[in-house]
């Protein structure tokens, strides 16, 4: 099998140097501020950004080293598979987040919605497109329980007790 070799093209900053009080998606996270910072190559790749309002930001789980098939996902407490979640262990250690853009600067842009610890590595961004990325008939498998009429999940963020 072939290697895929992928380049950060910048660094996402945020309040949190361990995931301890951290949101565990970005939609649950209604206070924190985030940075992304562009290394000088691709800031010029933000032209046109300002008429959106939500981005996709894909990074690296740079601090997770292990890598599962089965994980227990934050909210529970049974086992699932990794493609079944959204957990760090996975192969790659792949991550995204649909944040909101909260200010755009010449080297980056700051966002709410955080749910990354400091000094992630981002791969990419991606603009958030309702009439693209939002799908209707949407089955939400075994997280379906946690969606109580939409509300934020009773553990929405990742207690001292969840970490490895």
């Amino acid at each position: 099998m072939k290697t895929i070799r992928l380049v950060p093209i910048g660094i996402i900053h945020t309040p949190y140097k361990t995931p301890e009080g951290m949101a565990i998606q970005s939609k649950f996270d209604r206070h924190g501020t985030g940075q992304v910072k562009l290394f000088s190559k691709y800031r010029k790749g933000l032209k046109d950004i300002k008429g959106f309002s939500h981005l996709i930001l894909i990074y690296h789980f740079h601090r997770e080293k292990r890598e599962m098939v089965i994980v227990r996902p934050f909210l529970e407490d049974k086992n699932r598979g990794v493609f079944s979640t959204r957990s760090p262990l996975r192969p790659n250690h792949l991550g995204f987040s649909v944040v909101q853009i909260k200010k755009i600067h010449k080297d980056g842009f700051d966002f709410w919605g955080v749910d990354m610890l400091n000094q992630t590595p981002l791969l990419d961004i991606k603009p958030y497109i309702t009439h693209i990325d939002s799908r209707k008939n949407v089955k939400n498998g075994w997280f379906q329980k946690h969606l109580r009429g939409g509300k934020i999940p009773r553990r929405a963020r990742i207690m001292k007790n969840h970490l490895a």
